[in-house]
């Protein structure tokens, strides 16, 4: 019992860079948790998804995710939609910043986000249609069957693979959740509703095409060794089917949330309004 245990819990390929990543992220959480008050529904929030992300990259469950099609794209669900939709639902960055020591805030957090390489590099990664794009991208070149290929014969490029799909949903999740008014906020709090219905019809297309396609698309699951015994086609069915249903279903909850916040901002008076003057002049114009 305890060896299967073991079995299941101990990372089937580990990474000091993942583990460091994630206990400095805990901890900050923690840290900053016992300074501001966050309601109970955040926190779980916070923590579910963070324990999903150690879930899939670092437990046996990636040994069946190299060697079966569907779980491979269930990984990449979790990884790219459920936990990046919940961490940025929990609204982390206040809690994250106040964990850190108060004179590192000021000697350092401070002037960095200050600094023009911060205010680049952030602008290019946080404009809305890039973000956009990538986020959909990253779905499509990793089903690309070469790609997949390239990706399950070199663990380096398998590790890249994984943290795009992590990073590009933190980067989208973060602007359609977005609770400021625009601005300050990148995303108008309209486009915020819009952009998942817009970014999921991609991600539809492409989860039909692998469910209804009759050949085995990724034989490289062959070579690498399959996990389980019933028939590639149906296990490559399911894989589309993951990519195609329950990915439109996260990005509705999360096209619903950002319609949360836009209601909130609308009732609190937040939402920029055109003066009379303004609209007429702007359709004269």
């Amino acid at each position: 019992m305890m060896a299967t245990l073991l079995k299941w819990i101990v990372p089937w390929e580990f990474s000091w860079v993942f583990l460091a990543s994630f206990l400095v992220a805990c901890v900050l959480y923690w840290r900053g948790r016992r300074r501001l008050r966050v309601s109970r529904g955040r926190r779980v929030a916070f923590w579910v998804g963070m324990a999903i992300i150690w879930l899939t990259l670092q437990t046996y469950l990636d040994f069946y995710a190299e060697h079966e099609f569907f779980v491979h794209r269930l990984q990449q669900l979790l990884l790219h939609h459920l936990a990046p939709l919940l961490i940025c639902a929990s609204y982390p960055a206040g809690v994250l910043r106040a964990g850190l020591p108060r004179r590192w805030r000021v000697r350092w957090l401070k002037p960095l986000r200050r600094s023009w390489p911060w205010r680049v590099v952030s602008g290019v990664l946080f404009q809305p249609l890039l973000a956009s794009v990538l986020f959909v991208f990253f779905v499509l070149i990793w089903l690309v069957p070469s790609m997949q290929t390239l990706a399950m014969l070199d663990w380096r490029v398998y590790r890249f693979m994984n943290w795009t799909m992590l990073l590009s949903g933190f980067v989208y999740w973060s602007l359609v959740l977005d609770h400021r008014p625009h601005p300050p906020g990148r995303m108008g709090a309209g486009m915020r509703v819009l952009s998942p219905g817009i970014t999921m019809a991609p991600q539809i297309l492409a989860g039909a095409i692998v469910t209804f396609s009759r050949t085995d698309l990724y034989p490289i699951f062959e070579i690498c060794g399959r996990a389980f015994t019933f028939n590639v086609l149906t296990g490559q069915m399911i894989g589309g089917v993951i990519t195609w249903v329950p990915a439109a279903l996260l990005e509705s909850i999360g096209g619903l949330l950002a319609l949360r916040q836009w209601l909130r901002l609308s009732r609190s008076g937040r939402l920029p309004r055109k003066t009379w003057q303004t609209a007429r002049r702007a359709a004269l114009d």
